[in-house]
């Protein structure tokens, strides 16, 4: 059985994609540029908001014009995220069977930590996640590991006692460079082809493959 668990949020736990999307074309077309689709939203995902903004503007957006972008995105998404982020089939009861065991849980998202904190209680309100973390200023997103290694401090553990679950190559990175386990997930922003390309050695194709490698 696993000792603790660091989940990715976004294209792991919940599927934003249409909420992101939703405000991120919202703020290109307040600025007056292009938006986008769907599938072209979902290759800009997963190094935090600014990462989003920079890949989604046109290539000679200034710094001013990204950060028009970012806080218009930022404000929008605060307002409309809940439209358009749902929990995957299958993973709140996947997460209440981990609970239930007394393994711990965590959240580690590059999404900033206000809306981190904020959907993960309104999405899964029966889940005691021991730690949620988000991007904060100043401190280092993954694939950095200060994030999954404060996580283990405070589970109690060490390193190589964490998984890191996630649907990214980052996902994988952040286990590597954190000394951890890693799981990838199928359900997310990158394809599988892509994570095995990546080093990913163990895959869950659905929560219930999931489960069976956890307990």
């Amino acid at each position: 059985m696993q000792k603790g668990l660091i989940f990715d949020l976004d294209g792991t736990l919940v599927d934003s994609l249409q909420g992101i999307a939703t405000s991120l074309n919202h703020a290109l077309a307040e600025a007056g540029l292009p938006v986008h689709s769907l599938e072209a939203v979902r290759g800009f995902i997963g190094n935090g908001a600014r990462i989003l903004i920079t890949r989604a503007a046109h290539k000679d957006a200034d710094e001013a014009l990204l950060d028009r972008l970012e806080n218009g995105f930022k404000a929008d998404y605060d307002v409309t995220w809940p439209g358009g982020t749902f929990p995957y089939n299958g993973i709140t009861e996947l997460l209440e069977m981990l609970q239930a065991k007394g393994i711990p849980l965590a959240v580690l998202s590059n999404k900033p930590h206000p809306f981190t904190s904020t959907i993960v209680a309104r999405v899964f309100p029966s889940i005691d996640f021991k730690v949620v973390l988000g991007q904060l200023p100043g401190i280092p997103h993954k694939p950095d590991p200060s994030g999954a290694l404060e996580i283990a401090n405070l589970f109690g553990l060490l390193p190589e006692e964490c998984t890191v679950i996630g649907d990214s190559t980052m996902d994988l990175e952040t286990a590597r460079n954190a000394g951890m386990e890693a799981i990838a997930v199928t359900w997310g922003f990158h394809d599988r082809e892509r994570l095995v390309a990546a080093g990913a050695e163990r895959i869950a194709e659905d929560p219930d493959a999931l489960l069976a490698m956890l307990v």
